[in-house]
């Protein structure tokens, strides 16, 4: 009983915090589904940082490589880490109870977030956590304050923490945010961790849709189909149009 109280008040503050909204300006995503070296890394993140909490149950392993440009035989090498077959559903091992338990909430399937969120949600809320000895994990967002999650990625951005600086606010001296800043830890610099945020973010915006890539190819086609048409076409007008003038 308690378990369940503990759970019902964990998603209620959750949801009174994404109700509150970001606590600042969303930054632009910058997303191409063009980009298949960017997807690739994107997918390589998600395997190895967010699937160990949080699914794509709704997502095979097979279109994404096949979408993606991934041989199998190395999708299965490198992607695949717990004896799934190519056909599966991108699932992890995690029982629900025992996420329940840790997170105070089930981690949501991630398949359709960037649908549901966006993706300069997405891409402002993995560049804002920030350290607060507080919460649970030790770290909380400026995009979803509270958040019940630890900062997965940082190993790779080093401890993050807010910066202020002082400046003069109606003629008064204010301590004023000027974003996040970090201790120099991590595995990338700031412009290498954005990058990496921005490749993962748009392997989620892929997954929320994977047939805009299949679309926006066979557009492209349709669309000289339909050029090479009308010539057709106004040529025949032409010729029989050519002895009634």
């Amino acid at each position: 009983m308690m378990k369940k109280l503990l759970s019902a008040v964990a998603l209620l503050a959750s949801s009174l915090a994404m109700a509150a909204g970001p606590t600042i300006p969303l930054d632009k995503a910058p997303i191409d589904l063009r980009d298949k070296a960017s997807l690739q890394n994107g997918a390589k993140l998600f395997q190895n940082y967010c699937l160990g909490c949080h699914q794509m149950q709704y997502q095979r392993y097979s279109r994404t490589f096949r979408d993606l440009g991934i041989p199998e035989e190395l999708g299965m090498e490198h992607l695949m880490f717990t004896g799934e077959k190519v056909g599966d559903h991108i699932t992890n091992a995690m029982p629900a109870d025992y996420a329940e338990n840790s997170f105070g909430v089930l981690p949501p399937d991630l398949t359709n977030v960037a649908r549901v969120r966006g993706a300069d949600w997405l891409y402002t809320y993995l560049r804002t956590f920030y350290v607060d000895d507080s919460r649970p994990f030790g770290v909380n967002n400026k995009v979803f304050p509270l958040v019940g999650m630890p900062h997965v990625l940082q190993e790779l951005q080093g401890v993050p923490y807010q910066a202020y600086e002082t400046r003069l606010v109606d003629g008064q001296p204010k301590e004023v945010y000027v974003g996040i800043r970090t201790d120099g830890s991590g595995e990338l610099s700031p412009e290498e961790y954005d990058r990496a945020v921005a490749d993962l973010v748009n392997y989620m915006v892929y997954t929320g849709e994977p047939t805009k890539l299949e679309a926006r190819s066979l557009g492209i086609k349709v669309m000289i189909f339909l050029l090479i048409f009308f010539v057709l076409a106004y040529l025949l007008k032409k010729e029989y149009w050519k002895d009634v003038h």
